[in-house]
């Protein structure tokens, strides 16, 4: 047993000695990594991974958010498999298709909501986000009004790391790096009740939110305005719940101004919510919306925007080239991956047994468990995604001063132990595999607990 842990020893030097070498990571500050040396993750079967030594991780984040259905699926593989074998590459440029992009097509208009038809491919969330603000943008363009240019987003909105996806989001720490930024972007509040309401009530909140997109128009001109963009359930921002009448509020705004309803479904789509997507979760009927992660299950980089009628039909009646693309949108490979993932998720009712089963299991073993931990200020989420706020004092609300970073502190502590939990700031995130079983997320929540037992004496 030593000499396997010396050798397991030795992998981890080794690899962890060439990723400082030659690795730059993303959002990361690599000179303290290297100096850390970078965790070595090896494999990974179900909701586990295991490192170079030899340590099993209960996986709380799905990977980033995107390993829907668990590590090891060797059905994903097999097909991957053949369709490389077949046909690895080929464009969707020049008036060609092949067979995995004209199905995936049909396979994903099959289960967005509403008359999201059109199927436009790209590689990751951000590229899909870029692709919506062109899009958006030259809908306008193309029915006389160019001046409608302005996209609103909201503050704490997380939506990629591209210029344009930077530009959209209201990650202030992201604004400050690669400036200038793309011009025609507005943001407003975040709906975020618990940190942000004072003494409203969640109905007036979520009033209060809504109202300030109506103000922001208004400010801006209502005819300068082509669309909303927002995450249906803030994801990286710390799992942000609105309040239960926020989005039809929003909705009804939008109808109100003729402006175009973008629903950022990165993170929400695929089941996360406990439906397809969290469109359907919160009745919200957008014009376009964005996907990536859960599409493919991360197995391979794809990612979508579905785009209502109104926006398709006005590209595909215009005699004019949409000037906008990727040299892997629609991979074949990729695309084929796509299908046999949403296969599986169908032929395993994985989204029914989010919504009915596991997901509420979820929601309130951690209500159970952990809202009375001295450290648990508010937790919130749907489905099998969560966002837990860690305070000092429960009763005030109080955070910890900004030099004692207990979201990092907490986040170690559950790498150390057996648990991937993702913290965003002074707020910890879940977001586990959707075939997660109900031992699993005992497991998960009790790991849980013993770390925030851990972080609570750190902090003492």
């Amino acid at each position: 047993m030593l000499e396997d842990k010396n050798n397991n020893s030795s992998i981890t030097a080794v690899v962890q000695a060439t990723d400082a070498e030659h690795h730059l990571h993303p959002f990361t500050n690599t000179g303290a990594l290297n100096k850390k040396g970078a965790r070595v993750i090896c494999k990974g079967e179900g909701v586990y991974l295991w490192d170079s030594e030899g340590q099993k991780i209960l996986d709380g984040m799905a990977g980033l958010w995107c390993v829907n259905m668990g590590y090891g699926r060797k059905e994903l593989v097999d097909v991957a498999t053949k369709q490389m074998s077949e046909l690895a590459y080929y464009n969707t440029f020049f008036q060609t298709t092949h067979t995995p992009a004209a199905e995936l097509a049909k396979e994903i208009a099959s289960v967005t909501p509403g008359d999201l038809n059109h199927i436009f491919f790209a590689n990751s969330g951000s590229e899909a986000i870029d692709t919506i603000i062109r899009m958006v943008r030259q809908y306008w363009v193309i029915k006389g009004k160019p001046y409608r240019n302005i996209l609103i987003s909201r503050e704490n909105a997380y939506h990629g790391s591209t210029v344009g996806g930077t530009s959209l989001g209201g990650m202030s720490g992201m604004h400050k790096q690669g400036a200038p930024l793309v011009p025609n972007i507005e943001r407003i509040r975040q709906p975020y009740w618990y940190g942000e309401a004072g003494d409203m009530s969640e109905e007036e909140f979520g009033i209060a939110c809504a109202k300030a997109l109506e103000e922001k128009i208004l400010e801006v001109g209502p005819d300068n305005v082509a669309a909303f963009v927002g995450e249906p359930i803030q994801g990286a921002g710390g799992v942000i719940v609105p309040p239960a009448n926020y989005w039809s509020e929003i909705q009804k705004i939008c109808q109100k101004y003729d402006i175009l309803l973008a629903a950022d479904e990165v993170i929400c789509g695929f089941g996360r919510t406990g439906s397809w997507f969290g469109s359907d979760t919160l009745e919200i009927k957008p014009d376009i919306i964005s996907m990536a992660k859960g599409l493919s299950s991360g197995y391979l980089p794809i990612a979508a925007v579905a785009v209502g009628d109104r926006i398709a039909n006005a590209l595909i009646e215009h005699d004019d080239d949409f000037n906008h693309g990727f040299t892997y949108s629609g991979h074949p490979v990729a695309a084929a991956v796509a299908i046999e993932n949403i296969r599986l998720m169908k032929e395993e009712n994985i989204v029914d047994y989010v919504g009915n089963d596991i997901g509420p299991y979820f929601q309130q073993k951690l209500r159970e468990t952990l809202s009375e931990h001295p450290l648990v200020g508010h937790i919130e989420g749907v489905g099998l995604v969560a966002g837990i706020a860690l305070v000092k004092d429960k009763e005030t609300k109080e955070l910890f001063s900004d030099d004692v970073d207990i979201g990092m502190i907490c986040r170690d502590h559950c790498f150390n132990n057996g648990l991937i939990m993702r913290a965003v700031g002074s707020r910890m995130v879940l977001s586990p595999p959707l075939v997660i079983s109900h031992a699993e997320v005992d497991e998960l929540i009790e790991k849980a607990r013993i770390c925030f037992d851990l972080t609570l004496e750190s902090v003492s």
